[in-house]
Order: structure tokens, then C-alpha cells, then sequence
């Protein structure tokens, strides 16, 4: 049974198409929380952005996911009709739906429970800066 829920919601502005680590940040919420054992659910309220736990020591692995991903699912593909955007835009839903809109991390002695080189990321699916919400639940005991 859960005694106690922490919710925030973080702001985070992005630069354009790539990764941004919020592991701190996901890191300082729950250290405030209170909640010494539980979990922590981080959820983005975006179609075109999405989160990953990742590799957090060489920035290579997450350039080559980009890479990855942008072969997979190239921007201005004459297939897709939904354009409203950009040629960016069909793009971005399809790689948010590919990938995670939401992580649950266990969470023990007041911290969420992370591998030595896991990292939390935002993914930016668009090519242009943006605001992007990420709701940060905590709860446990």
C-alpha cells in the first residue's frame, strides 16, 4: 500500500531534434519527494517528443539511434499525408509511437534505482526548439 504521492511537472526546453538528460532532475524530485521506497513514474505529454533510458557515458550511442531512426523514418517521405507541420511532423508522431511516452524506475533510499550507465532522456522528435512537460510521479513509503 502506498503512503505517500510527490507529482511535478518539469519544463524542459529543447534545441531541436535530440536528446536531453534530465536524469537530474527526474533525480532531484524524487530526493524531495520524501518517498524512501516506491516507484517513479516520468511521463511526457508530447506526440512528437518521447523518453528513453539510455546509455549515459558515450554520446555515440544516442547520435546513432538518431542515425537509426532517421533511416527508418526519413523526413518529407512522400507516403505520409499528414504534413501540417513540416515535413518534420508525421516523422515525429511515428518515432514518439515507436519509442517510450512514459518510464517507471523503482525507487530505494530516496533515489531512483538507475544502472551504472543508464541516463533518462528527453527524445526531441522535431527539428525546431521546444517546450516540452514532463510529469514526474512519485509514490511509496
Amino acid at each position: 500500500m502506498w503512503h505517500v504521492v510527490v507529482q511535478e511537472i518539469l519544463s524542459i526546453k529543447t534545441q531541436g531534434r535530440g536528446t536531453y538528460d534530465i536524469s537530474g532532475d527526474v533525480a532531484k524530485v524524487v530526493g524531495s519527494s520524501g518517498i524512501r521506497r516506491g516507484l517513479c513514474n516520468v511521463f511526457i505529454q508530447h506526440t512528437s517528443a518521447s523518453l528513453m533510458l539510455c546509455e549515459n557515458a558515450d554520446p555515440t550511442v544516442r547520435r546513432d539511434l538518431e542515425a537509426f531512426m532517421s533511416r527508418i523514418v526519413p523526413d518529407g517521405d512522400p507516403l505520409f499525408q499528414h504534413t501540417t507541420e513540416g515535413p518534420d511532423d508525421m516523422p515525429a508522431h511515428i518515432r514518439s509511437v515507436l519509442t517510450h511516452s512514459e518510464v517507471t524506475l523503482p525507487v530505494s533510499g530516496g533515489r531512483c534505482i538507475l544502472g551504472t550507465w543508464q541516463g533518462i532522456y528527453v527524445w526531441e522528435h522535431r527539428r525546431q526548439p521546444n517546450l516540452r512537460r514532463i510529469t514526474i510521479t512519485v509514490y511509496g513509503e
